[in-house]
Protein backbone atom coordinates (compact mmCIF):
# COMPACT_ATOMS: atom_id res chain seq x y z
CA UNK A 1 0.00 0.00 0.00
CA UNK A 2 2.78 2.42 0.97
CA UNK A 3 4.68 1.65 -2.24
CA UNK A 4 1.55 2.28 -4.30
CA UNK A 5 1.06 5.68 -2.66
CA UNK A 6 4.72 6.59 -3.20
CA UNK A 7 4.41 5.65 -6.89
CA UNK A 8 1.30 7.82 -7.20
CA UNK A 9 3.02 10.76 -5.50
CA UNK A 10 6.09 10.44 -7.71
CA UNK A 11 3.90 10.80 -10.78
CA UNK A 12 2.44 14.13 -9.68
CA UNK A 13 4.51 17.24 -10.20
CA UNK A 14 3.67 20.85 -9.51
CA UNK A 15 3.87 22.46 -12.90
CA UNK A 16 2.38 25.86 -12.24
CA UNK A 17 2.96 28.45 -9.56
CA UNK A 18 2.87 32.21 -9.37
CA UNK A 19 6.23 32.57 -11.10
CA UNK A 20 5.27 30.79 -14.31
CA UNK A 21 1.55 31.43 -14.81
CA UNK A 22 -0.22 33.75 -17.21
CA UNK A 23 -1.09 37.30 -16.05
CA UNK A 24 -4.85 36.64 -15.78
CA UNK A 25 -4.16 33.46 -13.84
CA UNK A 26 -1.81 35.35 -11.54
CA UNK A 27 -4.42 37.91 -10.52
CA UNK A 28 -7.27 35.43 -10.16
CA UNK A 29 -5.10 33.12 -8.04
CA UNK A 30 -3.73 36.02 -6.02
CA UNK A 31 -7.26 36.89 -4.95
CA UNK A 32 -7.83 33.30 -3.79
CA UNK A 33 -4.55 33.45 -1.91
CA UNK A 34 -5.49 36.78 -0.35
CA UNK A 35 -8.71 35.35 1.04
CA UNK A 36 -6.95 32.27 2.38
CA UNK A 37 -4.10 34.36 3.83
CA UNK A 38 -6.53 36.66 5.67
CA UNK A 39 -8.12 33.66 7.36
CA UNK A 40 -4.72 32.06 7.99
CA UNK A 41 -3.33 35.23 9.62
CA UNK A 42 -6.43 35.54 11.80
CA UNK A 43 -6.35 31.87 12.81
CA UNK A 44 -2.62 31.66 13.54
CA UNK A 45 -2.42 35.13 15.14
CA UNK A 46 1.23 35.34 14.08
CA UNK A 47 1.07 39.07 13.47
CA UNK A 48 0.29 39.59 17.14
CA UNK A 49 2.62 36.87 18.39
CA UNK A 50 5.57 38.55 16.69
CA UNK A 51 4.86 41.76 18.63
CA UNK A 52 5.15 40.18 22.08
CA UNK A 53 7.66 42.03 24.25
CA UNK A 54 9.41 40.80 27.38
CA UNK A 55 8.43 41.99 30.83
CA UNK A 56 11.30 44.05 32.12
CA UNK A 57 11.79 45.51 35.56
CA UNK A 58 12.09 49.31 35.62
CA UNK A 59 15.73 49.20 36.65
CA UNK A 60 16.86 46.61 34.06
CA UNK A 61 20.37 47.13 32.73
CA UNK A 62 21.11 47.33 29.02
CA UNK A 63 22.54 43.80 29.18
CA UNK A 64 19.38 42.49 30.86
CA UNK A 65 17.19 44.24 28.29
CA UNK A 66 19.25 42.82 25.43
CA UNK A 67 19.13 39.29 26.88
CA UNK A 68 15.39 39.54 27.54
CA UNK A 69 14.72 40.78 24.00
CA UNK A 70 16.81 37.96 22.49
CA UNK A 71 14.91 35.39 24.58
CA UNK A 72 11.58 36.95 23.58
CA UNK A 73 12.48 36.87 19.88
CA UNK A 74 13.24 33.15 20.18
CA UNK A 75 9.99 32.55 22.05
CA UNK A 76 7.97 34.53 19.50
CA UNK A 77 9.50 32.56 16.63
CA UNK A 78 8.82 29.28 18.42
CA UNK A 79 5.22 30.32 19.13
CA UNK A 80 4.69 31.36 15.49
CA UNK A 81 6.07 28.06 14.20
CA UNK A 82 3.87 26.18 16.65
CA UNK A 83 0.82 28.05 15.39
CA UNK A 84 1.74 27.49 11.74
CA UNK A 85 2.80 23.85 11.89
CA UNK A 86 1.14 22.37 15.00
CA UNK A 87 -2.11 24.24 15.57
CA UNK A 88 -3.02 25.14 11.97
CA UNK A 89 -1.20 22.74 9.63
CA UNK A 90 -4.21 22.27 7.33
CA UNK A 91 -4.64 25.99 6.84
CA UNK A 92 -0.91 26.40 6.21
CA UNK A 93 -0.96 23.61 3.62
CA UNK A 94 -4.03 25.11 1.96
CA UNK A 95 -2.23 28.41 1.54
CA UNK A 96 0.85 26.70 0.13
CA UNK A 97 -1.31 24.67 -2.27
CA UNK A 98 -3.00 27.82 -3.55
CA UNK A 99 0.43 29.31 -4.28
CA UNK A 100 0.93 26.30 -6.58
CA UNK A 101 -2.53 26.36 -8.23
CA UNK A 102 -3.46 23.15 -6.43
CA UNK A 103 -6.98 22.61 -5.18
CA UNK A 104 -6.74 22.26 -1.38
CA UNK A 105 -8.58 18.94 -1.56
CA UNK A 106 -5.66 17.56 -3.63
CA UNK A 107 -2.89 18.58 -1.21
CA UNK A 108 -1.85 15.03 -0.37
CA UNK A 109 -1.48 14.09 -4.04
CA UNK A 110 1.92 15.80 -4.23
CA UNK A 111 5.15 15.03 -2.37
CA UNK A 112 6.43 17.58 0.13
CA UNK A 113 9.54 18.17 -2.00
CA UNK A 114 7.35 19.55 -4.79
CA UNK A 115 5.82 22.14 -2.47
CA UNK A 116 9.18 23.13 -1.03
CA UNK A 117 10.71 23.54 -4.48
CA UNK A 118 7.78 25.60 -5.75
CA UNK A 119 7.78 27.74 -2.60
CA UNK A 120 11.54 28.34 -2.90
CA UNK A 121 11.08 29.36 -6.54
CA UNK A 122 8.42 31.90 -5.57
CA UNK A 123 10.33 33.31 -2.61
CA UNK A 124 13.40 33.58 -4.82
CA UNK A 125 11.50 35.49 -7.48
CA UNK A 126 12.02 39.17 -6.69
CA UNK A 127 9.00 40.37 -8.68
CA UNK A 128 6.57 38.00 -6.93
CA UNK A 129 8.06 38.71 -3.52
CA UNK A 130 7.91 42.49 -4.07
CA UNK A 131 4.30 42.21 -5.23
CA UNK A 132 3.22 40.40 -2.06
CA UNK A 133 5.31 42.68 0.13
CA UNK A 134 3.53 45.68 -1.39
CA UNK A 135 0.13 44.07 -0.84
CA UNK A 136 1.09 43.39 2.76
CA UNK A 137 2.04 47.02 3.29
CA UNK A 138 -1.28 48.15 1.86
CA UNK A 139 -3.08 45.74 4.15
CA UNK A 140 -1.29 47.14 7.19
CA UNK A 141 -2.50 50.60 6.20
CA UNK A 142 -6.09 49.34 5.85
CA UNK A 143 -6.23 50.48 2.24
Amino acid sequence: MKEKMEEKMEERHIEKNLTNCKPREFFAQTNKIRKSAEKWLKDTDILNIRKNKPNLPENATDEQKEAAMAAQVKKNLSDMLEAIFDKYPNETLELLALLCFIDPKDIDEYPVEEYLTAFSDMIGNKAVLNFFTSLGRWGQRNI
